[in-house]
């Protein structure tokens, strides 16, 4: 059984800074892409970041570039996502998923969903 947890999330001040965690577990030899999406009220579910297993390959969203960075854990497990200049925008639930293709950034490409955690931004 796999499982992604996330942490990290909170109420934080417009160009502040968050740092979100996920950790994976169970089956995670079938994962190639990790991905963060996040999902606002009232809108679609949207790519935040995404970065192969290996680390050696990382992409992000054109709203996020420059302002978000995703990185790996591969001894742990872990994914992060390192959130600064944060802006009333990034408000949503952040989702992490992993997927068994690689360098996939569509949320239908991704097989496994973590439950999400919220980030505020207040403005």
């Amino acid at each position: 059984q796999v499982q992604l947890v996330e942490s990290g999330g909170g109420l934080v001040q417009a160009g502040g800074s968050l740092r979100l965690s996920c950790v994976a577990s169970g089956r995670t030899s079938g994962f190639n892409t990790m991905g963060w999406f996040r999902q606002a009220p009232g809108k679609e579910r949207e790519f935040v970041a995404a970065i192969s297993w290996r680390g050696t390959w990382r992409t992000s969203g054109d709203s996020v570039k420059g302002r978000f960075t995703i990185s790996r854990d591969n001894v742990n497990n872990l994914v992060y996502l390192q959130m600064s200049s944060l802006k009333a925008e990034d408000t949503a639930v952040y989702y992490c998923a992993a997927a068994s293709r690689s360098l996939v950034v569509k949320t239908t490409d991704y097989n496994y969903w973590g439950q999400g955690t919220q980030v505020t931004v207040s403005s």
